[in-house]
């Protein structure tokens, strides 16, 4: 052997399996593909149906685009084909995770969560709104909570009002 040649290592299936992680989200997308799938084929409608498109047609085309997706990422992952690297964009990946900021907001949805039935959604929303901007670093003690509770209040009016989707409304329930 010369200098300039080199030993190759052997392959093992492991080695294969990190060439190839990307079959890994094409088992995920099949596995997706067959419950969304087997859950819209095998979902009990009523109600009569008025023409060709039913409850059932939006589930079977998201299930076959699913597996179609799937298999068309395996044969390129097989052939080859690699996921272009992220950049990181503007994040600077040799810092730590910041987990004071993962635990708050963690802690932030749990908290509405558990308040969302005894407070109602206007409350509990804008507890949620403003300590998600809290966790997220703003510090303004007026305007946040101003704006956490006009959030709440219109997303609120305009789920339970005019889309017709029922949110507990707690102790607001008669004022508003």
């Amino acid at each position: 052997m010369t200098l300039t040649e080199t030993k190759e290592e052997p392959r093992t299936a492991t080695s294969w399996l990190r060439e190839h992680s990307e079959l890994g989200v094409c088992v995920l997308l099949l596995a997706l593909g067959v419950l969304v799938l087997t859950d819209a084929l095998t979902m009990d409608v009523d109600i009569a149906q008025r023409g060709p498109v039913g409850p059932k047609t939006v589930p079977v085309v998201v299930g076959i685009g699913l597996l179609a997706v799937a298999v068309l990422l395996a044969v390129d992952v097989l052939r080859g084909g690699r996921g272009q690297a992220e950049a990181g964009e503007d994040i600077d990946l040799s810092e730590p995770a910041d987990w004071r900021t993962v635990l708050l907001l963690a802690g932030v949805f749990l908290a509405t969560a558990v308040l969302i039935e005894p407070l109602g959604f206007p409350i509990a929303g804008a507890l949620l709104f403003w300590g998600a901007a809290y966790a997220l670093g703003s510090r303004h003690t007026t305007r946040d909570p101003l704006i956490a509770a006009g959030l709440s209040l219109i997303t609120f009016v305009l789920f339970n009002n005019l889309l017709g989707v029922p949110l507990p409304g707690g102790p607001l329930m008669g004022v508003l």
